[in-house]
Parts: C-alpha cells; structure tokens; sequence
C-alpha cells in the first residue's frame, strides 16, 4: 500500500524572503526524513497598497517596520546567510526595489491550470530576489513565464486581461479568513498551521509530530 502524501498548503508571496528560506528549510526536511508530499501554493500580497512603480525595499522596510538602516542591513545579512545555506542566491544591494504582487498571483494561478504553478513561483523568487527583475511589469512576467516553457504571449494577454483577478481576490479573501495575517505560513494535512521560516530542525519536529498522531 502506498503511503498518502502529506498535503501542504504553504501561503506566501513572492516579494517575501522569509518565504522562499523557509520552503527551503521545509524542502530539507521533508527530504531528510523522506516525508512523501504535494506542495500546493496560495496567494498573499505583503503590500496591496504598493504603487505600480514600487518602492526601494530599504525605504519600505523602514517606513513599515521602523528599522533603522543598521538593523536592515543586518536582517539582508542574515536572510543572504540563509540563502547560502539552502542553496538560493539573494543579491540584496541599496536599489533593491519591492514591487506590487497583484500579477504575480493572476499568472500563478494561470501557471496552475497548466501544472506550472511551482515551477513559475521558484523562476519567480529568484528572478526578484536574485536578478532584480520588475515584477510589477507585465511583459517581464510573460518573459519569465516563457522562459519556463510557457506561452508568452498568452501570459501577456491573461495579465493584460487581468483575467484571473477576481480568482486571485476569493483565494486571498479564503485565507484571511483563515486568520492568514502574515507569511509565510503552511498547513499541514489541512489543519496544523505553522507560521514563519521554522528552520529545518523545526520543520522535522512538526513532520515527526504529524507522523505519531
């Protein structure tokens, strides 16, 4: 008899860095202890508000959280430790910039209809995170999506179209209903939320919790 794979539905966004250090710390957990999976991925936007041109992430940061510019410097230094670690390059320097996320999540969810829905949120962080990329930009999502072997120009027209937005905005709404109010956030099996980048101790903890009861 095959084992089920443990579902986890893991909330997140792509502007957050805390969300693809702990996919990877969760990955290696799941790897170490061979837990079989499925991933699936749902929508979260960190700034709804964020205007079409962005806002350089040091500004934000401090305008958000009240960090001085020491204190930022030193969470890029650790979010890029981190990275080292897992495997996943930030390139963080003084123009990194944020960007809204509204279609990021329409092409998502697009990318799903078509199975690719991981494959484009993994081109998706490290094309922001690594290579600066404007994901607020229509045309550098259909690029990014083509890049993956989908259709560009049919990205382009379902972002164009914003034709996925109101799927966006009942997957948004589902999850804070939840009481989502932060991310990254994962549910194991349905019912065990956990909330955070845990560490890969952490995460095996909560698989070898699940596996017992």
């Amino acid at each position: 008899m095959t084992e089920q794979p443990l579902r986890i539905d893991i909330i997140s966004d792509v502007m957050c860095p805390w969300c693809i250090i702990g996919y990877r710390q969760l990955m290696q957990a799941l790897e170490d202890t061979g837990t079989p999976h499925e991933i699936h991925w749902h929508p979260f936007e960190l700034n709804p508000g964020m205007p079409p041109e962005g806002q350089n992430m040091r500004e934000h940061i401090a305008e958000k959280y009240g960090a001085t510019p020491e204190e930022s410097a030193k969470s890029r230094a650790q979010m890029t430790q981190f990275g080292d670690e897992l495997g996943f390059v930030f390139d963080f320097n003084d123009d990194t910039r944020m960007h809204n996320t509204f279609a990021t999540h329409q092409l998502l969810h697009w990318a799903g209809e078509q199975g690719r829905k991981h494959d484009l949120k993994m081109a998706l962080f490290t094309a922001h995170f690594t290579h600066h990329r404007n994901l607020s930009d229509h045309a550098v999502l259909a690029e990014i999506a083509g890049e993956i072997g989908l259709d560009r120009a049919e990205a382009l027209a379902v972002l164009n179209e914003s034709r996925f937005a109101d799927h966006v905005r009942v997957q948004q709404t589902y999850w804070m209903k939840q009481g989502i109010r932060s991310v990254p956030a994962a549910v194991f099996d349905s019912k065990h939320l956990v909330t955070g980048a845990q560490g890969v101790e952490n995460y095996m903890k909560v698989l070898a919790h699940l596996q017992s009861g």
